[in-house]
């Protein structure tokens, strides 16, 4: 008897993939919102909220990469020809983004410049992602095993629209993060901008969860068939109201409430997109289990991440642990 080992991955993957939106999101998310912090002594604290942290974030979408391609190489042969393009820019804004920001620290005369620079990074690299997120969601065109469409097939109103979406998630997060990490009139500035960029996300998902059952009868009818309209009934509910508690979340005093809040909405809108395309990897082509190496290839690669996935769990948790506490502008951290 052969061990099905499809399941143990496709959660690794999609750990892996929630775990880089939330980490990587949020730093990303405060270098949107850097751009709009209006003096120097305020931008320092911003950045130094996330100098410990930034680099390591990115861990996990080297992870969820090697591991598509190891534990799926048909859906790796496929998706990644598919966006190749706005994985481009996303790698060159993130590799752009890096360099502004030390050349923040080091180079004085132009760091309005380099300001400039970490603000676009990291913008472009947050909406090339939601393209990415876009055109996986409404689909390829597969021809065997092998992509079927054009270099730009991801350039749709629907992928452009997810892109819009992203930004302001990530907003979201960093206003989130900001929000725990700053204090006085800084934090409330936060506050300001975590609520614009919550309206912002709710008009998202709203539009996201007609548009797309309106272009896929298979998710309609995934979502609007008895009895499947009252088992999935809780992800919009517990969404609405984590909306209307991020709001409230914002608006009072509470420090920590506004990013995990922000965190559950990214992970309903996370469950949502698995319920729609489940079981799908290729959507809507190839299943998990379609997909999928050999047991043995998989079995042969989850020796090496047992090893692995605890190193990065603990390096994650003590790099957070050891910054925790407010971001100062002189001395970092307090």
């Amino acid at each position: 008897m052969v061990l099905d080992l499809v399941p143990l991955w496709t959660v690794l993957l999609g750990l892996a993939v929630f775990y880089y939106v939330v980490f990587d999101g949020f730093d990303l998310g405060v270098g949107i919102l850097y751009g709009f912090v209006a003096d120097e002594e305020r931008r320092g604290i911003v950045m130094n909220s996330i100098a410990p942290i930034w680099d390591g974030n990115e861990t996990w979408l080297v992870f969820g990469g090697l591991g598509l391609l190891a534990a799926f190489p048909i859906a790796f042969a496929i998706i990644i020809p598919a966006v190749y393009f706005p994985i481009l820019i996303m790698l060159l804004a993130l590799v752009f983004r890096g360099v502004a920001f030390e050349f923040r620290f080091k180079h004085e005369a132009l760091r309005r410049l380099w300001d400039r620079a970490f603000h676009g990074g990291s913008i472009v690299a947050t909406y090339a992602q939601g393209v990415v997120l876009g055109t996986f969601i409404q689909g390829f065109k597969v021809n065997g095993q092998q992509f079927g469409g054009t270099s730009l097939d991801w350039v749709t109103p629907f992928a452009l629209l997810v892109g819009l979406a992203l930004v302001f998630g990530y907003s979201l997060l960093g206003a989130g993060w900001l929000v725990l990490k700053t204090e006085g009139a800084l934090q409330q500035w936060a506050r300001h901008a975590g609520r614009i960029a919550l309206v912002g996300v709710a008009v998202a998902i709203v539009g996201v969860s007609i548009w797309t059952p309106m272009a896929n009868a298979r998710i309609a009818q995934r979502w609007f068939t008895w009895p499947d309209v009252a088992l999935l009934s809780p992800v919009p509910i517990i969404t609405a109201l984590l909306v209307i508690g991020e709001w409230f979340a914002f608006a009072g005093r509470r420090e920590l409430a506004p990013f995990l809040g922000a965190i559950g909405l990214f992970l309903m809108s996370f469950i949502g997109i698995a319920v729609s395309v489940w079981p799908m990897i290729v959507p809507y082509h190839y299943t998990l289990w379609q997909a999928a190496s050999s047991p043995s290839t998989q079995a042969f690669l989850l020796i090496g991440t047992l090893f692995l996935l605890p190193v990065i769990l603990m390096y994650t948790a003590w790099s957070y642990w050891v910054f925790r506490g407010k971001a100062r502008g002189d001395i970092g951290y307090h």
